[in-house]
């Protein structure tokens, strides 16, 4: 893997840990914004997938 490449998984991986908190922060809420969970839960399933893509293509 080029340095490029491990620098954009490593941000990814940050990203999709960064969701996790705004997504539990959020449901923690008295009454939380159900559409923004999905949306953030699409965004971090996104970010899921591009981190297995490039940790395959790193294989």
């Amino acid at each position: 893997m080029n340095d490029l490449a491990a620098v954009d998984l490593d941000g990814l991986k940050a990203k999709h840990h960064e969701l996790d908190a705004v997504i539990w922060k959020e449901e923690q809420r008295q009454v939380p914004d159900e559409a923004r969970i999905a949306t953030l839960k699409k965004e971090k399933l996104h970010l899921k997938d591009r981190i297995a893509l490039l940790e395959k293509e790193d294989a």
